[in-house]
């Protein structure tokens, strides 16, 4: 039986943060339709332009290469694409809408702009990126004081955006797990969602079978 999800068209899935050449290929062998690429060095899931330009070699045409970057300057964005193949930025810092148009306009890549959510006010804010940025990723809020403003295992409450759309497209990210991702994409609509530590085995550490799960856990249960 065929229902209207699939009628959409499958969940897209981005993997976060990859760091070595076998989890890479067990995203892309899951159905990946992109691999994230964490270029923040306080993060463990940091990686150097040298390593990424290595793996990015390994990415297939029609899986998307994504760098995360934290209020990155021209500077630094400049000498990551000069090493690095990316296909999009994920800007996951402080990037004003401003910023976000300058970095679009500078590189001719898509932008992606991550939003946190804790309440019903940060909704206003994710608004301001809406005619500015390509996609947005709607993201838990990272607690105060955090060294990390993604990748932290938190999520937010789902009903806050439950039935929202938005003129763009957008991703569902924050404390995504195998086990909890359905009820996420079922209670939100989202078609777009992103993990990094919900298929760790230990920090940092991707897990090729969570990895498979997860992206399984996406798609819907045929009926006979």
């Amino acid at each position: 039986m065929t229902t209207k999800a699939d009628a959409a068209g499958p969940i897209r899935v981005k993997i976060c943060g990859l760091r070595d050449a076998p989890t890479l290929a067990a995203a892309v062998a899951a159905g990946a339709a992109y691999v994230g690429f964490n270029f923040f060095p306080p993060s463990p899931r940091y990686v150097s332009p040298d390593q990424a330009a290595e793996l990015a070699l390994q990415v297939p045409s029609g899986v998307a290469k994504v760098g995360l970057v934290v209020d990155a300057d021209d500077a630094q964005v400049d000498a990551l694409l000069a090493r690095v193949p990316l296909d999009m930025l994920q800007l996951h810092g402080a990037e004003t809408p401003e910023r976000v148009t300058v970095l679009r306009a500078r590189t001719g890549l898509p932008v992606i702009k991550a939003v946190g959510i804790a309440d019903e006010a940060d909704l206003a804010e994710l608004d301001r990126y809406l005619k500015v940025a390509d996609q947005i990723l709607v993201d838990a809020r990272p607690p105060r004081g955090a060294v990390l403003p993604g990748g932290n295992g938190l999520s937010f409450d789902w009903r806050l955006i439950a039935g929202r759309r938005w003129p763009v497209p957008w991703m569902l990210a924050g404390g995504l797990t195998p086990d909890n991702v359905a009820e996420a994409i079922a209670l939100t609509g989202a078609r777009q969602v992103d993990v990094a530590s919900g298929v760790e085995r230990g920090t940092g550490v991707k897990d090729p079978e969570l990895i498979a799960r997860f992206i399984g856990a996406t798609r819907p249960t045929k009926a006979a």
